[in-house]
């Protein structure tokens, strides 16, 4: 493949945008960007995660985390359960409105990869997460090297 740069970038660009246009037009209803689904997520998936743990799960930033726990905690979605100043390490989790929220979450998630992946087999998807795994730890490998540098 000649133009495996253009495909490979374009591709995965287009994959990360449609992925958030569909969180955000999937959770319209709820007032809730793709930013705060992840927070949800994995807060449903746990119940009870610190703000640093979070940044590690979704793979953001810490000030991208923090926006999403204090539009959450003031929406009533999560609970701080620690009044500590040191609010990354404070235990947050769901309060009832965010366990509804997570609960429609995991299920619309379901759904969309039930939808998207329809015409794989289970040996294809199965291929594929192996593949994007693989590609996902090579450029971690890279990243690190030129950090390094």
């Amino acid at each position: 493949m000649t133009e495996r740069y253009e495909t490979f970038t374009v591709l995965i660009n287009r994959i990360a945008r449609n992925i958030r246009k569909i969180k955000n037009l999937e959770m319209v209803e709820y007032g809730l960007r793709s930013s705060h689904i992840s927070c949800l997520y994995y807060l449903y998936k746990t119940d009870n995660m610190t703000a640093t743990e979070l940044c590690e799960k979704c793979e953001e930033d810490k000030a991208t985390i923090s926006r999403s726990i204090d539009f959450l905690e003031e929406n009533g979605y999560i609970v701080n359960q620690s009044k500590s100043t040191k609010k990354y390490k404070s235990p947050i989790s769901l309060s009832e409105k965010g366990k509804t929220a997570g609960k429609e979450i995991v299920g619309k998630i379901d759904r969309v990869l039930d939808e998207i992946s329809s015409e794989l087999s289970d040996e294809e998807r199965a291929e594929f997460y192996r593949s994007l795994t693989v590609i996902s730890n090579g450029l971690d490998k890279m990243v690190k090297k030129l950090e390094e540098k």
